[in-house]
């Protein structure tokens, strides 16, 4: 089913639908810079999306459909399951006897028919149609919350009496309306890709957030009637004290089908009108994260990489609490993560599961502490050490003796910079001659969302934005730290000044939801060892002299990153702002 590119020209040629120049001209272009031809004459707006795909249609011998003004019924629509139809593009508009015809972009696409035919047992009919034809479509499947829930919320859900004893809310918890009401609520969590759900009982309401690219978002608002359901169905699924209210409680469970894998860490705590639930969902299926993904280039990669394959010594990830440390050293463990090696962890709570490392949850009560089953860790021959947390003296001695002795630890801690970990480590009781002695490398992080790349809009500061800008930043010294970058010099190379920067700002779309942001990204900052720094380590020396050596060597500081990521377009100069601030 592939057009090729003489197959799209030849016909364009005979059809005048493009002038015929205007085709030859586009058709060179394309096969210069390798690119298909139909996205190069849609990208230069010479031709409509739906006169390009009727053309493919007709040279492919398919039918081509315009759904934007069609009801499909419910039941056809949800043969193809929401996730497929969304992420792939493809809608189910019509079931006749064993054929199914679905409407599609991508002519190409064989593989995802191909699924739904086996997960059907269907015959299926493609179709072409246009982008917002299948928008139209997929608006179809996105019923509120509020609709989803309106038959659920009818009928006596509240446990009997006002003695809610553990047979009574496990009653409730069983019954077809709550069941119903958390497995809606859980879906639409996944299907918005939220990395928390809050369910917070108030006096009349409960009221649902999510949590999606670090900001909450109000959900749905639920009757009061529902709450003991909600909790005793969540503690069901989690495997926790059904009757147990006045102390907080927290466990995990799974949902998995074809299309995902998800755990849900649980954490219940008693408040004054009932029990908050916070979910953290984790994506287990999600593969293949690497550091240049999550935001780390250039030379500051290359430290990173050169320092985490050195059999021993300490590797420190800094930052605030949801600055995405964790993501970091699961990824470092993910590279180095080999059958030759021996992986250990400590953590708390254990976020990922990964096939071959030994993870361990400390657990206080029984005096397994961080420092308790580090101490016994080292007894089990491990070559690399993951200690989720140092927050102790005894913890930090235990960990930097386990890096002086031939093994690579890993680990975290609370600072606003990288040259800040230095000073702190020494506040926390430890020897400046150990320190520069173990430590390879500090990578201090925040997390900003990533602009939609399909409503981003570009605009250049004016006078009175640059003044402003000047009271937070040393803009002379980022000025001259992008026109210097090696990345960042290809987009302010014609620049003379600020007010000549392309900044791009979120405007919001049906791709990325009205909020403008899709997905986040990493800002960082990488400060590997070298004699200087171990020298002004030894000598006591304070953050900025620290921070001093380290830009002179090349270190570059976070808020340079971060605006490094904003003249590629990546985010916006508020979210910069928002995760710099101090």
């Amino acid at each position: 089913m592939r057009i090729e590119l003489e197959e799209l020209r030849s016909f364009l040629l005979d059809s005048n639908i493009v002038p015929k120049d205007v085709v030859e001209q586009t058709a060179l272009e394309a096969k210069k810079e390798n690119k298909n031809l139909g996205a190069l004459l849609l990208e230069k707006k010479l031709i409509e999306e739906a006169e390009l795909q009727k053309v493919y249609a007709y040279i492919l011998g398919i039918p081509f459909v315009d759904l934007s003004k069609e009801t499909i019924p419910l039941e056809v629509l949800q043969i193809v399951p929401e996730l497929i139809a969304k992420k792939y593009n493809i809608v189910s508009f019509e079931k006749n006897g064993v054929n199914l015809k679905v409407a599609m972009l991508n002519p190409e696409d064989l593989q995802t028919i191909d699924f739904i035919k086996k997960k059907t047992g269907l015959k299926i009919v493609p179709c072409l149609t246009t982008r917002e034809s299948i928008q139209g479509v997929l608006r179809q499947y996105e019923k509120t919350l509020k609709a989803e829930f309106g038959d659920m919320l009818t009928g006596d859900i509240k446990p009997d009496g006002e003695d809610k004893d553990e047979e009574n809310l496990a009653q409730v918890a069983a019954g077809l309306p709550i069941i119903r009401i958390v497995d809606t609520l859980l879906k639409h969590a996944i299907l918005e890709s939220a990395s928390d759900i809050h369910i917070e009982p108030d006096e009349k309401e409960v009221h649902v957030r999510y949590r999606i690219d670090g900001v909450l978002h109000d959900a749905m608002t639920l009757p009061k009637d529902v709450a003991a359901g909600i909790v005793a169905r969540i503690k069901v699924l989690s495997n926790l004290k059904l009757d147990e209210h006045r102390l907080p409680q927290d466990g995990r469970f799974k949902i998995q089908n074809d299309e995902y894998k998800i755990s849900f860490r649980v954490s219940m705590l008693p408040v004054f009108d009932g029990e908050k639930i916070v979910m953290r969902l984790l994506d287990e299926t999600a593969k293949g994260l690497t550091l240049e993904k999550m935001g780390l280039g250039g030379s500051a990669l290359e430290a990173v990489h050169r320092e985490i394959n050195k059999p021993n010594g300490m590797i420190l990830v800094t930052g605030p609490t949801g600055s995405g440390k964790t993501t970091t050293l699961y990824t470092v463990m993910d590279i180095l993560n080999t059958t030759e090696v021996n992986i250990s962890t400590v953590e708390d709570p254990v976020e990922y599961r990964m096939p071959r490392v030994n993870q361990t949850q400390i657990n206080p009560k029984v005096g397994m502490t961080f420092a308790a089953a580090l101490r016994s860790l080292l007894r089990q021959d491990p070559d690399i050490i993951m200690v989720g947390e140092i927050r102790d003296q005894e913890t930090l001695e235990i960990a930097m003796h386990a890096a002086m002795t031939g093994h690579l630890v890993l680990s975290t801690l609370h600072t606003n910079n990288a040259a800040a970990t230095l000073p702190r480590m020494i506040d926390m009781g430890a020897e400046p001659f150990l320190i520069a002695s173990t430590v390879n490398v500090i990578i201090a992080q925040r997390l900003i969302r990533r602009l939609c790349v399909e409503c981003r809009k570009p605009y250049t500061l004016d006078k009175k934005e640059i003044e402003s800008l000047g009271k937070s930043y040393d803009i002379d010294d980022i000025f001259r730290f992008l026109k210097n970058d090696p990345v960042a010099k290809k987009f302010v190379e014609k620049a003379k000044n600020w007010d000549e920067v392309t900044f791009y700002k979120p405007t919001g779309c049906e791709q990325c939801g009205g909020e403008g942001y899709h997905g986040r990204n990493g800002i960082y900052e990488v400060l590997p060892m070298d004699t200087n720094i171990r020298k002004l380590i030894t000598q006591s020396a304070t953050t900025e002299m620290i921070e001093d050596e380290a830009r002179k060597n090349g270190m570059s500081t976070m808020v340079q990153d971060g605006f490094l990521k904003i003249v590629q377009g990546i985010t916006s100069l508020e979210e910069v702002m928002r995760a710099t601030k101090e």
